[in-house]
């Protein structure tokens, strides 16, 4: 039974034992309701995103209850990639993404898209094809202009370019490895060390009102893979190309060094541009135990890991240049991790019956202003 103040309470039994004497007027008790729960979206400044899968979207209604109460932006996992997009020369396929950002704009949420160019996910036709320096600029530009010109008006952001640093160095993926061996890039191979810059300036003559991002990993590693993606986002920023924003990506674990992603927020910020945390998950299971089990101390560090994050984001990040936050996936039932790596984790704030773990609640606190 809920407590009336003492203050409030005195006055209604005063009120009550001297009605009938002086004609005090019977105060109604104010009806009050349930105080709703907060949520990752009513509680970030900023948007709060995560990575969607069609499938789940349309079959499973935890799978969507959860996405609309939680989060009002949304990145297509694969449905909008190349191999899935154009699966022959010439030949599109839109009809997975067209799910998901139907959905989106039915929902009012936010549409990211993902991604326009990539050494990965090609169809075989890409691999095969034969052709000279103008007919691969040609397959290049008809795919990123078709693409987001279908997507105009309905898609808020682009991923144009994924992932085009090497790990080791910093460098460009090399144009002498095997196309598609996730150390080797074809388009570098066929197209030179600016197809970068002629990415964004294509998708944004398809659709100028689209914001456009680079997106990669390994920036909280420091050194140099992110000193060479601020270099390359300096460059293009000062030649004019017209890029909005970076994606960090943060695919990482329990053991990540907080200090060092702080660090990479702030010099990612200071290019200027939008800053987007957008593949974030947290593995605790990062060495392929078998045996391993997800005891409480597990999910306090990644708890702590989530909170730390938030925060260090909005305390490094001015609010102008916060895109957001999303995490890649919200169930561990439908995490890349587990089937990718083919072992036990839990990397993500919704355990696999989409109820809230202590991660979640990690990243609420890392949220609240």
């Amino acid at each position: 039974m809920m407590r009336l103040p003492c203050l409030y309470h005195c006055l209604i039994v005063i009120c009550f034992t001297a009605a009938s004497a002086i004609g005090c007027k019977k105060t109604a008790t104010p009806q009050v309701g349930p105080t709703p729960e907060a949520t990752l979206k009513g509680t970030a400044a900023f948007p709060m995103g995560s990575a969607v899968v069609a499938s789940p979207l349309n079959t499973n209604y935890y799978y969507q209850g959860t996405l609309l109460n939680e989060y009002n932006s949304m990145t297509a996992d694969y449905e909008m990639k190349f191999d899935i997009t154009e699966p022959q020369e010439g030949t599109y396929n839109y009809t997975p993404g067209d799910y998901i950002v139907g959905f989106a704009a039915q929902h009012h949420i936010r549409m990211h898209g993902h991604n326009l160019i990539w050494h990965q996910a090609l169809p075989s036709w890409v691999l095969a094809f034969k052709g000279d320096s103008s007919a691969w600029e040609n397959l290049f530009a008809t795919h990123i202009k078709n693409e987001a010109t279908h997507y105009k008006g309905q898609v808020a952001s682009w991923d144009v370019v994924n992932e085009a640093l090497r790990d080791d160095n910093g460098a460009l993926r090399s144009a002498e490895t095997t196309p598609n061996d996730g150390s080797g890039s074809i388009w570098r191979q066929h197209l030179g060390a600016d197809y970068i810059a002629r990415a964004f300036v294509y998708a944004h003559e398809a659709d100028p009102a689209a914001l456009l991002f680079y997106n990669d990993y390994g920036q909280e590693w420091l050194g140099v893979k992110l000193d060479s993606m601020i270099a390359l986002l300096n460059s293009l920023t000062k030649r004019g190309i017209p890029i909005s924003g970076v994606g960090m990506q943060m695919h990482i674990d329990i053991n990540a060094d907080t200090a060092a992603i702080s660090e990479a927020l702030r010099r990612l910020a200071s290019t200027g541009l939008l800053v987007h945390i957008s593949e974030l998950d947290i593995s605790v299971n990062p060495n392929n135990l078998t045996n391993i089990t997800f005891t409480p101390a597990l999910q306090l560090r990644q708890a702590s890991l989530f909170e730390s994050i938030a925060k260090s984001y909005r305390a490094n990040v001015p609010p102008a240049q916060r895109y957001g936050i999303t995490t890649w996936g919200f169930s561990d039932a439908d995490s890349w991790i587990i089937s990718y790596f083919h072992r036990q984790d839990w990397p993500l704030p919704f355990d696999a019956n989409y109820a809230k773990k202590p991660a979640y609640f990690g990243l609420l606190k890392g949220l609240t202003e």
